[in-house]
């Protein structure tokens, strides 16, 4: 069955409404987002298809795409198999500018060291000045 122009237009000045205070969605938004979506018969793929758009086309920050390019910096980072303070901090400043400061650096810090974590990326930390910074966090 295919979705109206109309009805597709209306989901995204519902998106545009949203986000209207902030220019932010996290995953929480983005969730109440599609299950609006659906109740307007818009499928789930296509509702994040939609909201993708919209942010892009609008600026808006979408935790889920930020998530996923801070994964590919730090993918690049370690392509040695190890991220350094230096590399880390980079993504962080990345994330912070990325999400318009709406998520507090140290919860950063905490979704890359779980990021480096699910991915078994190692951090180099230690040696015989160095800090156990990656530990710390």
């Amino acid at each position: 069955m295919a979705i109206s122009q109309e009805t597709i237009q209306q989901f995204i000045e519902f998106i545009k409404l949203k986000v209207f205070d902030d220019g932010y969605i996290d995953r929480q938004e983005e969730k109440a987002i599609l299950e609006e979506g659906v109740k307007r018969g818009i499928g789930v793929e296509s509702g994040i298809a939609v909201i993708h758009q919209v942010c892009i086309d609008h600026g808006y920050a979408l935790e889920r795409m930020i998530d996923e390019r801070a994964k590919e910096v730090l993918h690049r980072f370690a392509n040695d198999g190890q991220v350094d303070k230096k590399e880390f901090d980079d993504a962080v400043a990345l994330y912070k500018s990325d999400c318009k400061g709406k998520v507090k650096e140290d919860d950063i810090r905490k979704r890359l060291k779980q990021i480096m974590l699910d991915n078994e990326w190692k951090a180099k930390e230690g040696g015989f000045f160095g800090t156990k910074w990656f530990s710390a966090i």
